[in-house]
């Protein structure tokens, strides 16, 4: 009998040893470097197989997905009724006008727990109904707190508490080659999760539209599909590192670009929404290129980074400060300036009131100029120090008697200078003389813009050139 447990023991000794000698040697070979001949030579070539070199997303996407929502949208259009009669088709009888509705989707991101959500601009426009579904399928009706057009970021708010949110992180420091997941809800294909790399950093994109837009995408090569716009773009570590956007494709689905809004620049539009309902952004004032290989070799430059001021904005900050055409504009705040995207994202990280310095090359040499911020856009009929009204973006003031003499006319409102706005845009340039706004003559700043507010849609500017010439404009209010 005693013989018998005696030769289990041993046995189970055995067994034990030979398991250790098995497990360690199998952890040596997927923690060490495998050695491997490499043809009929004595070289050999190493494999790093240890696990923590690959990529794991458990963590981030179980901690995130739950403050990802499902964000419903319904627009109400008004179309013209169809005639009741060939009579009213020859005739051109309008009946009273339909609503129809139009439903789209898309993504959010809980951001606090009393129910604020990070969405794209361009999910909720012109939404006349805005309902959230959370990843547990409970539906709340959403109220819009505010939006910003240039950066395609809205936020929205339901009531409820306790919600489940994803921790921002610092896009700033994302590196190229970074795993990155993105988490929406693709074709109504909800709590979706894809995987993927930071492709690129301060990307822009091709804008038709004339509007003004802050580009500094964050590019990746997450599949993201329609659906999928205001959903996260999460870390490794679970934090939000941006707001999917857009994609660039020929057929509407994905085709390996994707594109995200830096989280940095949407805590920025985010903290304005909820403090003041809209953004108080920054503008310096200038217009800009940037720079090539012969541009740079023309200034006698050693880089093309930095971008080329082509016009200074009268009046505007970069003005005031003492920056002229010409000069290149190297950094900000000790922050380098690669191109325009990045001026761009820079400076839309100040508030009006606030200052910094803007590193500049000057006919070969460097400079350092100190630069308050001014408003984007000043409320329209605001008065400035030289007397000159705010008029989307630009500046407006009476035509003095030397002025209407040299055109001949009685009376007008001059513009004395154009910043971003619904005038540039409109191609108005300095010394544009407005003769009349909807067709009533306006001869004092007041004028024109008590005339604007009271229109309904529509506003149509008739007047002078600079060289004299009749000229007129329109816009939407």
């Amino acid at each position: 009998m005693k013989k018998n447990i005696l030769l289990v023991c041993a046995c189970a000794v055995v067994a034990g040893l030979t398991s250790f000698g098995v497990t360690k040697a199998a952890v040596a070979a997927n923690t060490g470097a495998q050695q491997t001949p490499s043809g009929s030579s004595e070289s050999f070539r190493t494999v790093n197989l240890n696990l923590e070199d690959y990529p794991d997303f458990t963590f981030a996407a179980e901690s995130c997905v739950d403050a990802v929502v499902y964000v419903k949208v319904t627009v109400t259009d008004k179309v013209a009724a169809a005639p009741n009669s060939i009579f009213d088709f020859f005739f051109g009888y309008e009946g009273s006008p339909r609503e129809r509705e139009r439903v789209g989707s898309g993504s959010g991101v809980i951001i606090r727990e009393d129910g604020y959500i990070v969405t794209n601009n361009h999910v909720i426009d012109n939404a006349s109904k805005i309902e959230v579904t959370l990843n547990n399928n409970q539906t709340y009706e959403a109220t819009l707190v505010g939006t910003d057009p240039a950066t395609d970021v809205a936020l929205i708010k339901i009531e409820a508490s306790g919600l489940p949110v994803v921790p921002m992180g610092d896009s700033d420091a994302l590196r190229l080659g970074e795993w990155v997941i993105a988490i929406g809800s693709p074709y109504d294909l909800r709590s979706t999760i894809t995987a993927g790399i930071v492709s690129a950093k301060g990307r822009s994109m091709p804008n038709y539209s004339g509007e003004f837009k802050i580009e500094s995408f964050i590019q990746t090569d997450a599949a993201v599909n329609p659906g999928n716009s205001g959903g996260a773009l999460v870390n490794k570590a679970g934090e939000l590192v941006g707001i999917n956007t857009a994609i660039i494709s020929q057929t509407g689905s994905y085709a390996g670009y994707s594109f995200a809004v830096p989280v940095n620049i949407v805590k920025r539009i985010v903290d304005d929404l909820i403090d003041f309902g809209s953004v108080k952004r920054a503008i310096l004032g200038i217009s800009m290129q940037n720079l090539d290989k012969k541009l740079a070799d023309e200034m006698k430059l050693s880089s093309t980074n930095g971008v080329y001021i082509h016009e200074v904005s009268a009046g505007g900050a970069a003005d005031k400060a003492g920056l002229k055409k010409g000069d290149i504009i190297v950094a900000i705040d000790s922050v380098k300036v690669i191109d325009a995207s990045s001026v761009q994202a820079l400076v839309s990280k100040f508030h009006p009131g606030e200052k910094a310095t803007i590193s500049i090359v000057r006919d070969g040499k460097a400079k350092d100029v100190e630069v308050t911020f001014l408003a984007a856009a000043e409320e329209m009929g605001s008065v400035d120090e030289e007397g000159a009204v705010a008029f989307y973006g630009a500046k407006i003031k009476e035509a003095d008697k030397k002025l209407c003499a040299k055109y001949g006319i009685k009376g007008g409102v001059v513009v004395t200078s154009v910043g971003q706005g619904k005038l540039r845009d409109a191609g108005v340039t300095e010394g544009f003389i407005i003769l009349y706004v909807n067709n009533r003559p306006v001869t004092k700043p007041q004028d024109v813009t008590e005339t604007v507010r009271k229109s309904d849609r529509a506003v149509y500017v008739e007047g002078l050139t600079p060289s004299g010439k009749a000229s007129y404009f329109g816009f939407a209010k």
